[in-house]
């Protein structure tokens, strides 16, 4: 379906984790190993905050694959921010075009999703007119993964981000339930404001897509005192991946079946997920 990353920590160029690394963004874009498709050809996105403060995101797109963009390669190699996002597509019947493609952006909240609705041409009305009748005008593509995006804003996402998407998803699953659609539901998901990530692993049918997050920068530090990689990270720093960067062991823990985290200054945030009804 698709692969993405989202990064927040001490600001590094983008082409640290999107090209450099063994299992790069871009190295999954042609062979992915955990994805239902090994190709991620269709589009490619990457939204970043600038360094200086949250703000509003920039946004690059394109719907030609990622590894052979000239445009994002000199965009990543250029490029620093302390807080990104990045996604590859692989398209699950909607069109290739530039409105396609994530990062989804909305004022300074961007959103990745991997995954899909099950029979979304069939849910996908019943869903649109649940969107608030004040965003429907920024709803620009054709996926199921923007409506989501949308009626997660709908039901509060810039206030209430865990409950606005356990009750997107409630609603996925009601709507389905109406239409005779069994298991309508797979998704990894994270979401941004530009100073936290929020991410989210759920499926219907409870067999969700991979997602792991990075160790602790400071446990890794203890595991692996010489390696360069790690230098300049401070302990805040940490990757959500939908698949790992790399071999280093201990560097990668899955994230829990039917669970949601919070990356923020601090402590780390996990929990269960549970779709409500909105």
């Amino acid at each position: 379906m698709c692969r993405w990353l989202a990064y927040s920590g001490t600001p590094i160029r983008l082409d640290e984790v999107l090209y450099k690394t063994q299992y790069s963004l871009i190295d999954q874009s042609m062979h992915s190993r955990m994805g239902v498709e090994t190709t991620n050809g269709d589009g490619f996105g990457v939204g970043w905050y600038p360094v200086d403060g949250p703000g509003e995101p920039a946004l690059l797109r394109g719907v030609g694959p990622a590894w052979s963009d000239a445009n994002l390669r000199e965009v990543a190699a250029a490029t620093s921010s302390p807080l990104f996002l990045a996604h590859i597509r692989a398209s699950t019947g909607t069109a290739v075009q530039q409105t396609n493609c994530h990062p989804f952006r909305h004022e300074n909240w961007l959103w990745v999703h991997n995954g899909s609705i099950r029979d979304f041409g069939r849910l996908k009305r019943d869903l649109v007119l649940a969107i608030d009748p004040d965003l429907y005008p920024s709803l620009a593509g054709s996926t199921d993964s923007e409506v989501m995006f949308h009626l997660a804003l709908t039901y509060g996402l810039r206030d209430r981000p865990i409950v606005a998407v356990e009750r997107m998803a409630g609603l996925v699953e009601s709507v389905a339930r109406a239409h005779g659609v069994p298991h309508p539901l797979q998704m990894t998901v994270a979401t941004t404001d530009g100073d936290r990530i929020w991410a989210f692993r759920y499926s219907s049918e409870g067999h969700s897509r991979s997602l792991f997050y990075s160790t602790a920068l400071s446990a890794l530090h203890e595991l692996y005192p010489d390696d360069k990689r790690l230098r300049g990270l401070s302990d805040e720093t940490r990757l959500v991946v939908s698949e790992p960067l790399g071999e280093l062991e201990g560097a990668w823990q899955p994230v829990p079946e039917a669970s949601w985290g919070v990356i923020q200054k601090g402590e780390d945030e996990l929990g269960h997920f549970e779709p409500a009804m909105p």
